[in-house]
């Protein structure tokens, strides 16, 4: 349902919005190609010559190596403010996010910021999550339609979801518990083909 609404409103602001060079961009972020995470962007400019609009969104279905369990689906519109021209050189960014996801059997053992990961090795959680952050980046012109971008945003994230006893079996510990996140929410270096 979530998914729809976002849909709709980028066909409304592609719609309303006259394109022309260097307004409209698609993209991909090669960490999530490593990762064999789907995973598609499009951008596109604003009103404004600083000003455009960025959405992106995952889906990986896929368990790894190893029995380990790390599916998910999610989307993140973006705004972005150039500090020079769009598309070119620096800008800062804000940023929502939400989701579902399916994890564990993932063997680590991660702390960060009173989020305990090292869970992941003996337990399966699956929920939604939705959120906000705000980020960095810089976009480096290759060609005139290739761009190199890299970007690293922080944010929060809620997400209620249940855990089960381990990957493989069905045993519930917990249902629908909320949980928070605080730390880095998003982390991209995209290629970028500009029209």
């Amino acid at each position: 349902m979530i998914f729809r609404r976002y849909l709709t409103a980028l066909a409304l602001l592609i719609i309303t919005t006259g394109l022309s060079a260097q307004d409209f961009a698609i993209k991909s972020n090669v960490l999530y190609d490593v990762t064999k995470t789907l995973n598609a962007g499009i951008e596109i400019g604003g009103g404004r010559p600083e000003l455009t609009f960025d959405i992106s969104g995952s889906y990986c279905p896929f368990e790894r190596a190893g029995g380990a369990v790390w599916k998910h689906a999610f989307i993140q519109p973006e705004a972005r403010s150039w500090l020079c021209n769009r598309f070119d050189g620096h800008f800062l960014s804000a940023h929502l996010h939400g989701g579902i996801y399916n994890v564990g059997n993932i063997d680590t053992e991660l702390k960060f910021l009173g989020s305990d990961f090292s869970q992941l090795r003996d337990h399966r959680f699956q929920g939604w999550f939705v959120g906000a952050g705000i980020g960095y980046g810089y976009a480096l012109i290759l060609s005139r339609h290739w761009n190199l971008e890299f970007e690293l945003g922080l944010g929060y994230a809620y997400a209620r979801g249940d855990k089960f006893e381990c990957e493989e079996c069905g045993d519930t510990i917990y249902e629908n518990r909320p949980s928070h996140y605080v730390g880095p929410t998003k982390a991209a270096i995209c290629f970028v083909y500009l029209f």
